[in-house]
């Protein structure tokens, strides 16, 4: 993990952001709803979350991709610096993206572009944001594919999306998203359906980037182990609200949220016990709400939960502190209970 820059003013700065989604019938659903949080320079910060919970939709209001209609940002600032990014015109956000805010998308087969070789695509980058020739793009190109290590660059350089494997597809995609050494690194499941030791190789790569070229890191998963492997913050989305904010040590160590103490209790370990003798691997029951479904009242986990009180399902709890750096929407703080 990066060393977190708590001391520094945030680079970048999420408050109170809202997302709404027009449905069928006149209805109106908000995927994200008064998300709050910050990223400092170095930091790498983790968003956790089962699927639907409004993680890639966060990263796609911070890139401005929203796409319009049906959806829309309601509410809310995103600030890079000193900038609302909410406020700029859409030929400031296109400098923004891809320069100072890169993102690495979940599947680089649809991401790439077929027709095109995957040097084209990464010097198209440097030369739109950089201004560099033709020639030094091209030479930019085979230096970011060396920096993501993947082997003879330079006959690489000249191939297309189809002749690599997962894996270089997606060190491609990160030498695409750091060409222009953005100041933020959105990666949205960067290791989604690459065998674990790719994985690993994958992070250590972002981790080792990151060192050298002090990018803040946003790391989109729903996989706690990845959270403790790279993150030094951690955000939990359920339903498109934060529910749980803490450093990653004390949320690993003291989750407060029972849907984080879920999220961490169903994270298979290595054991001794004979396969056949061990209990059941924990699970949370049901599902995450449907678009539909969102809003209705009460907290959105209330009826998966086996702590909820009757006032969970009449009240949204609000964010409150439960610790240094730690904060957690639930009833079971206000009321004094713990949940176990």
């Amino acid at each position: 993990m990066s060393e977190a820059r708590s001391g520094t003013d945030p680079l970048l700065s999420v408050s109170d952001l809202s997302v709404e989604f027009d449905l069928r019938g006149g209805q109106v659903s908000r995927v994200i709803d008064g998300l709050s949080f910050d990223l400092r320079a170095g930091e790498t910060l983790g968003i956790v979350g089962e699927s639907g919970c409004g993680k890639s939709m966060t990263a796609l209001a911070v890139m401005r991709l929203i796409p319009v209609p049906p959806g829309r940002i309601a509410g809310g600032t995103i600030r890079l610096g000193d900038e609302n990014l909410l406020a700029a015109p859409e030929a400031r956000m296109r400098q923004i993206r891809g320069n100072d805010i890169s993102m690495i998308f979940q599947e680089p087969m649809t991401s790439l572009n077929p027709v095109y070789t995957v040097g084209d695509q990464i010097a198209e980058t440097v030369r739109l944001h950089q201004g560099l020739s033709r020639r030094d793009a091209h030479a930019k190109a085979v230096e970011m594919l060396r920096a993501v290590a993947i082997p003879a660059p330079e006959k690489r350089v000249d191939e297309y999306p189809h002749q690599l494997s997962g894996g270089m597809r997606q060190r491609v995609m990160i030498a695409m998203a750091l060409a222009c050494e953005p100041k933020v690194l959105i990666a949205d499941e960067p290791t989604t359906a690459l065998d674990v030791t790719v994985q690993a190789q994958i992070f250590d790569l972002l981790k080792e980037l990151q060192q050298k070229t002090g990018t803040a890191i946003i790391l989109i998963t729903h996989d706690m182990g990845a959270i403790a492997e790279m993150a030094d913050r951690v955000v939990v989305m359920y339903a498109g609200r934060k529910v749980e904010m803490a450093d990653v040590d004390d949320m690993l160590a003291r989750p407060s949220h029972p849907y984080s103490q879920g999220l961490i209790t169903c994270v298979p370990h290595l054991q001794a016990t004979p396969p056949k003798e061990r209990p059941p691997l924990p699970e949370i029951p049901g599902v995450v709400p449907s678009v539909a479904e969102l809003g209705r009242g009460g907290c959105p986990f209330a009826p998966r939960c086996a702590h909820a009180m009757l006032v969970c399902r009449r009240e949204m709890p609000g964010i409150r502190t439960v610790g240094v750096n730690h904060e957690a929407a639930c009833w079971l703080n206000e009321s004094g209970q713990v949940a176990a």
